[in-house]
């Protein structure tokens, strides 16, 4: 299974994403805030990061195009999981560097096989 960062710092949104991904195998860390996720992203090196937008210290959309401008994450799949849901925040998102983009809320079946499909497709 696949090593993922989840950076989200609504502590219930991230114990569910936590269960939800471990339960089905993956090895799952959790940072809080946008700067402990990128700390945690160089240290670990995972194979996914599922982001948040709105967070202290620095967005998910600046640690996305952090990630991105980095050739060591060319190959990390990159989700955000957030409740803005315009096109125009869609094609920011994908202007960032993010493979996905899954607006909140959501449910658990429908976060493992976006999961499951944004890994087998890396």
């Amino acid at each position: 299974m696949a090593h993922v960062l989840v950076v989200e710092d609504d502590t219930d949104v991230a114990s569910l994403l936590h269960l939800v991904l471990s339960s089905v195998g993956h090895e799952v860390d959790v940072a809080h805030d946008g700067g402990a996720g990128l700390a945690a992203a160089y240290a670990r090196h995972p194979d996914m990061v599922i982001l948040d937008w709105m967070m202290p210290v620095k967005t998910g959309i600046e640690v996305c195009s952090t990630l991105r401008a980095d050739p060591e994450f060319a190959g990390t799949r990159i989700m955000m999981i957030t409740a803005r849901s315009s096109p125009q925040d869609i094609s920011r998102a994908k202007a960032a560097g993010a493979d996905d983009y899954f607006v909140k809320p959501f449910t658990p079946r429908e976060l493992r096989a976006r999961v499951a499909t944004l890994l087998d497709a890396g």
